[in-house]
């Protein structure tokens, strides 16, 4: 699968071989945004008139679009897990946000 950004959304393309057509979809927000095209000018085209159209058409309804990831999110853990992370991150004198945030920055490099 292939990666497009635009404005800051991100969006996974795929190709169908059948009808000989890449399709786009934006994974970063809650919304469905879709988009294909025959041709890779085509495909990055149709995903900035996709969003362009997503964001006029907030702002007609005078909502907020809604934006890639904030950075938050609540993650649930057994109570002990809870425990041996928060005591590594005193171990490592940093707090348990900036130690979870690293392990998980190390996971996905």
């Amino acid at each position: 699968m292939n990666v497009m950004h635009y404005k800051g959304y991100e969006a996974v393309i795929e190709f169908d071989e059948e009808a000989e057509i890449f399709h786009g979809e934006v994974v970063n927000m809650r919304d469905v945004i879709t988009f294909q095209g025959t041709s890779a000018a085509e495909l990055k085209q149709a995903f900035a008139d996709s969003l362009d159209d997503y964001l006029a058409f907030c702002a007609e309804r005078g909502e907020q679009p809604e934006k890639p990831f904030s950075g938050q999110f609540v993650v649930r853990a057994d109570p002990t897990l809870h425990k041996a992370l928060s005591s590594a991150a005193q171990r490592d004198g940093v707090s348990l946000n900036k130690w979870v945030t690293s392990a998980l920055e190390r996971a996905v490099s």
